[in-house]
């Protein structure tokens, strides 16, 4: 058995998770009734969401505590290059939506549990209130702006007050999560082989006929921003190609997220990224959590997308200044998507109504985000969590370069 475990380990984890897809969806495809496989992939996103707060919580914490000066500088640049990323990528979504505008059949009607925000302003107020949410209720509910907000004050009041020694029990507590969060890693393939076995037994591949032009519109700005955009970002902050990064993120974090589709579940796994990558740890234990809440890019593509799905269909052409005002509306609003049930698509109705949409037809829309979303959350969330380590990961190279060191992807 040692045997057998050991060699599992030592097999690139790239490799083991191809394998689970592979027979995943062959049992997807032949066995479609094996529901029992399923249990896997929702043990492995429960574990990750569940060990996710409690990492961040501990490492934010830690990191803060026993940080050196300078990396104030960098947690500046990884919030610039967020922003400016997830903006361009509402600029790109508008401009897919004019070259090749999509149109709706609005038939039915939303089935969602919570209500869509009415406005820019509610959506910034959740994102507020959240901030200073009770801790214990931010850990169990995953709340990463509470989390984040509640670990930077704590890690900076013990950085002024702690012992040397408490810092240490905190470094220790820290390592002793991370390596728990590597042994949840460790069973990916078996949780991605449930998952993609959830997915095709459950939806085959009628939903890309069905929905077919709108998601090659929302997919293509997906992959514009994720291959185009982003590494053109990325490049002109390092002075380098920037595509073995690039890939590396895909390779390690975005085909996770992927299939997990959810941003928080995949912290670990970019954490893991970030370590591989030798950045400094005290700088992407708050980074990568801060891009899993602000570094939005799929939401903002599909809060875009969607909107000017539902002008067109209306016949509504807007004109290049109501364009860019909702570029800006979305790159906001997708920021806060995270203290938004329902997430990116509960924020086009607020959207639509920069149209004057009315909210019956703008939650048919949603309807039809919900029905096409595990194809669009799946890109979404693959770009976003990718982009998280590439904008960490750029800006503590830029500080390498800066001092002379060796950059290596």
């Amino acid at each position: 058995m040692r045997k057998i475990l050991k060699k599992y380990t030592e097999t690139n984890l790239i490799l083991r998770i191809a394998a689970g897809i592979i027979i995943g969806a062959l049992i997807g495809i032949f066995l479609p009734h094996w529901n029992v496989l399923g249990i896997l992939g929702d043990v492995f996103v429960g574990a990750l969401k569940a060990i996710a707060p409690i990492l961040v919580f501990v490492l934010v914490i830690s990191s803060l505590a026993n940080a050196g000066g300078g990396i104030g500088k960098r947690f500046r640049t990884v919030i610039i290059l967020y922003m400016l990323s997830t903006l361009l990528a509402a600029l790109v979504a508008v401009s897919a939506s004019k070259l090749f505008p999509v149109t709706l059949t609005l038939s039915q009607a939303a089935q969602t549990e919570a209500a869509a925000p009415n406005g820019i302003g509610e959506v910034l107020k959740s994102l507020v209130l959240n901030m200073v949410a009770n801790p214990v209720k931010a850990i169990s509910e995953g709340n990463y702006i509470g989390i984040l907000t509640w670990a930077v004050i704590l890690g900076l009041s013990l950085k002024q007050l702690a012992n040397p020694e408490t810092k240490k029990i905190l470094g220790d507590i820290s390592e002793a999560v991370t390596k728990a969060v590597r042994w949840v890693i460790n069973l990916a393939p078996f949780g991605i082989m449930g998952l993609v076995f959830t997915s095709v037994s459950e939806n085959g591949i009628g939903i890309f006929t069905d929905y077919g032009r709108l998601l090659l519109v929302l997919v293509g700005c997906m992959l514009t921003v994720a291959l185009v955009v982003d590494p053109l970002i990325a490049g002109i902050c390092l002075r380098r190609n920037p595509y073995p990064l690039v890939l590396r993120c895909f390779k390690d974090s975005g085909l996770t997220a992927f299939f997990t589709r959810s941003s928080a579940a995949n912290i670990p796994i970019n954490m893991a990224l970030c370590e591989k990558l030798g950045l400094d740890r005290n700088v992407y234990s708050v980074s990568i959590p801060l891009g899993a809440t602000i570094n939005m890019d799929g939401a903002a593509i599909t809060i875009t997308v969607m909107t000017l799905a539902a002008a067109h269909t209306l016949g509504i052409q807007p004109d290049i200044f109501s364009a860019l005002f909702l570029s800006i509306l979305a790159t906001l609003a997708a920021c806060g998507s995270s203290g938004v049930a329902g997430g990116s698509l509960l924020l086009i109705p607020m959207a639509c109504s920069l149209f004057n949409i009315s909210s019956d037809i703008a939650m048919q829309v949603v309807a039809i985000g919900f029905i096409i979303g595990v194809v669009q959350d799946s890109f979404e969330t693959a770009i976003n969590s990718s982009g998280d380590v590439l904008f960490a990961a750029t800006a503590e190279f830029m500080e390498w370069k800066k001092e002379g060191k060796e950059i290596k992807f």
